[in-house]
């Protein structure tokens, strides 16, 4: 078989990490998101995860297929396959992203998003997934925003309803027009008990502008889930993502308030490929996280995933 050079980087650097790899009750806790990696057929998700030591993966997409529960790999009869695919692998699912948005003050796209949310979390339910991600998303123009913080609140109290004894919890990422501590803690006085936060540390960062102490600090008791990404300035408001460590989002400072701060979810990578093609490939990217990461999470004291 002749391999190109993304291939040998990939393969060979997951060479080393199975060479040293622990066993599966001693892997660090390391999942990255499958927006990294679009093209990945689900073996290739698999036997990534597997040969880099990842404790596990969060699924947002399949071969370019955003709304899971209409892909044929995830139909009911496939479900308890790709269970026992991950079983056989000693990996775990993180959680479901979705693309819902609880915004929407329309009534037709608020039960459209809310309808998507609710198949995902049967989705999770049947794949024994921890999570749905949904987002906040947008202070729509015209609006106040304790009006739209309410309105998404309880979207966020709706689908926890509908989730209620499945085994699966609702998440909201720090994402959009909701990047900030205080905006996000309104949200979950409004949402009530049941709801939790994915806190992704490069919101916050850039455009929230918090020190991810602060962010914990603050936010941290309804922390269940993490995106973690680098990045550098290129230009007014956006930013090029680049590879763990080469950038200038505070990576160590965020693997540092969460250990001390006593998470015990995962540190997630989430590389966006499938919105930015130009960034490195994820035979290159996966790789390169989980031996950074690996790294940094020892220096804070980080020892095994709990699977």
């Amino acid at each position: 078989m002749r391999l190109n050079r993304r291939t040998f980087l990939f393969t060979a650097a997951g060479a080393v990490v199975a060479a040293g790899r622990p066993r599966a009750a001693e892997k660090l806790p390391l999942c990255f998101s499958t927006l990294g990696c679009p093209q990945w057929s689900w073996k290739q998700i698999v036997d990534g995860a597997v040969a880099n030591g990842y404790a596990a993966v969060e699924l947002r997409g399949l071969l370019g297929q955003m709304d899971l529960p209409t892909s044929p790999e995830f139909s009911p009869e496939r479900v308890k396959e790709k269970r026992a695919d991950l079983s056989a692998a000693g990996i775990s699912i993180a959680g479901l992203g979705s693309s819902a948005q609880m915004h929407h003050a329309d009534p037709a796209a608020r039960k459209k998003n809310l309808d998507e949310a609710r198949r995902f979390i049967d989705l999770a339910a049947a794949l024994k997934a921890p999570y749905v991600r949904v987002f906040g998303d947008k202070v729509p123009e015209g609006e106040d925003k304790a009006t739209v913080v309410k309105r998404v609140g309880d979207g966020l109290r709706e689908l926890s309803s509908h989730a209620r004894g499945s085994g699966v919890q609702v998440i909201i990422e720090s994402h959009g027009d909701f990047p900030d501590s205080p905006t996000l803690l309104a949200i979950m006085k409004a949402a009530g008990e049941g709801p939790a936060i994915l806190w992704d540390t490069h919101h916050t960062v850039v455009a929230g502008h918090e020190a991810p102490a602060d962010t914990f600090r603050q936010i941290g008791k309804f922390v269940r889930h993490t995106h973690i990404k680098d990045s550098v300035p290129a230009g007014g408001d956006e930013v090029k993502y680049v590879l763990l460590g080469q950038g200038q989002v505070p990576i160590r400072q965020i693997v540092e308030a969460l250990a001390s701060g006593g998470y015990k979810g995962f540190y997630g990578f989430e590389w966006e490929k499938a919105w930015h093609p130009d960034i490195e490939a994820p035979e290159i990217a996966i790789p390169q996280y989980a031996k950074t990461m690996r790294e940094y999470l020892k220096q804070a004291g980080v020892s095994a995933a709990i699977i």
